[in-house]
């Protein structure tokens, strides 16, 4: 499991609007408290086809490598 802090996501998002992956916008939440809001662009979108790709791949290497590890 992958646990992150507020810190960590807020300035993820931070990074994401200055690339200009995604749009915010503020309303209301579900118990009408003023919240803001995120959703990703069409260039969002194809950043994270990218990013999708080199983790599975990446991962896929690393799985291999543990797999050989584990037949010593």
């Amino acid at each position: 499991m992958l646990q992150l802090n507020e810190g960590t996501v807020y300035t993820s998002l931070i990074a994401t609007a200055a690339a200009g992956v995604d749009r915010r916008g503020v309303g209301t939440s579900d118990n009408n408290r003023k919240a803001k809001f995120y959703s990703i662009t069409a260039r969002g979108q194809k950043q994270l086809a990218v990013e999708t790709e080199n983790w599975e791949r990446i991962s896929g290497v690393v799985g291999r490598v543990l797999r050989l590890e584990g037949e010593r």
